[in-house]
């Protein structure tokens, strides 16, 4: 059985994704990100094969993303995650036009051109309040679960706002907003309102709603910090619409390098059978 691994070495966790020559999912594996790469995404991928119920060894091809993937030995090919981004949330909806990819490490608004390829894109790399990672740091400072933060962010009735654009002086806000005594809840929902208005610019820039078109324009949002209800409903509200979250937004990227990692695998097994054929003719 072919079994193609894609493995995304993100800024928080390892993501992994097998899939078959059907491009169906095997299974899937997560772990959290530290300096060891090697050793995080040998984690994430016995996950994965243990639910695919076949060994690590079995494994044929594996594509590597994320800011991790040139530490990968066991890497056959390495893809950047802006690209198996992209390709995976096409695979996952096809009328995808626009995509919204939100981790811990930075946060992107990507075009579609047909077959999930890039047309253009927006990063906020230069500042960590822009991505998911601002959160986590929200979180352990409130001293609550990173995983209750979509959840609570939701029951907020008068969010406090968040407008600097500087990681450091963001929080400074927050602990203004503590000795306040505002609200855990409307604290986060001003947090996760500060990036959805980013993210939505963001969008706008590579061109979602040009010449009034936004209606028909399907969103999907990816990333780990899909995950968080919150997020979701303040990006919806600035919208004016509904994203289309996957089941597991977080392993999107890499499932876009297994379909990636797939069609190198099989050019490769191609271009071995002709080299092959080529050789025989010459023998005979």
């Amino acid at each position: 059985m072919t079994c193609i691994a894609g493995i995304d070495i993100g800024g928080g966790s390892t993501k992994v994704v097998l899939i078959d020559a059907q491009r169906r999912i095997l299974g899937r594996g997560l772990a959290r990100s530290n300096a060891d790469f090697e050793g995080v995404s040998g984690r994430a991928l016995a996950e994965a094969c243990e639910q695919a119920g076949v060994e690590p060894d079995a494994v044929e091809y594996v594509a590597a993303t994320g800011l991790g993937r040139y530490s990968l030995e066991r890497r056959n090919i390495q893809i950047t995650d802006l690209t198996c981004g992209a390709r995976g949330a096409a695979a996952l909806v096809p009328d995808a036009r626009y995509v919204l990819d939100m981790g811990a490490q930075c946060t992107r608004a990507i075009a579609l051109r047909p077959g999930g390829k890039v047309k253009a894109f927006r990063t906020n790399e230069k500042c960590a309040a822009g991505s998911g990672g601002f959160l986590e740091r929200i979180a352990r400072y409130l001293e609550i679960p990173l995983d209750d933060v979509g959840r609570l962010s939701l029951d907020a009735d008068d969010p406090q706002p968040i407008s600097s654009v500087c990681a450091v002086l963001a929080e400074s806000e927050i602990i203004n907003h503590v000795s306040e005594g505002r609200s855990i809840a409307n604290i986060l929902r001003g947090a996760h309102e500060s990036l959805a208005g980013r993210t939505v610019s963001q969008l706008k820039m590579v061109g979602y709603g040009l010449n009034g078109a936004a209606a028909d324009e399907v969103v999907v949002f990816i990333g780990g910090v899909a995950l968080q209800r919150g997020m979701v409903a303040a990006c919806e509200q600035r919208l004016g619409r509904s994203l289309v979250v996957p089941e597991h937004p977080a392993h999107v990227a890499a499932y876009g390098a297994a379909l990636l990692g797939l069609q190198r695998c099989l050019k490769r097994r191609e271009t071995a059978h002709a080299g092959a054929d080529h050789a025989a003719e010459r023998r005979s």
